[in-house]
């Protein structure tokens, strides 16, 4: 009788760990929203304004999210941030002022340990950038932008709905630089963000 019992909360451990483990798993279904700070960086070589060159510098904000999935491995994901502020210089000439830039990103994500018992959950991502442009210097607006981002990233499960997330994207940003109507220089920056916070699981 011992045996059997012995057996019995054996096997009923085991089938409670494989459901606890089966339960951090992404599944179809399955809503998020994301929070956490990312820094991003601008190279060098940003564009062109009348004859200097431009250099926009780096900086950081706070990041947010929401996305769903479609499938076990394949879901939607709009992401954002608080307005990056990047101070401007150019060469020659120094420092001109600062510029806020808002990205949106609209991305379709593949989850390849979608549906398996691992509390690890990385996930890569492709698909489109918008990106706002305010506060300007005195005279000058920038146009809005459209192109391409990429993204990979990674979810550690700590319970069924908490999660924390790492992540790196980058994307192609191009915009004109205008004065009194006409286009006086380009905007040309392809920032690469590296970021991590908490994914909530819904």
């Amino acid at each position: 009788m011992s045996k059997i019992k012995l057996i019995t909360s054996a096997v009923i451990s085991a089938g409670t760990l494989m459901a606890s483990q089966a339960a951090l798993a992404y599944e179809a279904g399955d809503t998020f929203v994301r929070f956490g700070a990312a820094q991003t960086d601008t190279g060098s070589g940003n564009g062109n304004v009348v004859e200097a060159s431009l250099n926009v510098q780096s900086a950081r904000g706070f990041t947010f999210g929401a996305g769903y999935l479609f499938t076990d491995n394949v879901g939607l994901e709009l992401n954002s941030s608080e307005k990056f502020e990047h101070d401007l210089n150019t060469t020659p000439g120094g420092d001109v002022g600062s510029v806020d830039r808002m990205p949106v990103n609209l991305l379709v994500n593949y989850y390849p340990m979608g549906g398996m018992d691992s509390k690890v959950q990385p996930y890569v991502g492709a698909g489109l950038n918008y990106t706002r442009f305010s506060g300007e210097p005195a005279g000058l607006s920038i146009d809005e932008s459209y192109g391409v981002v990429g993204q990979a990233g990674v979810d550690l499960a700590v319970t069924h709905n908490f999660m924390l997330n790492g992540f790196i994207n980058y994307a192609d940003i191009s915009a004109d630089i205008n004065s009194a109507g006409d286009t006086i220089g380009k905007v040309d920056i392809d920032p690469v963000t590296i970021g991590g916070g908490v994914t909530y699981r819904f």
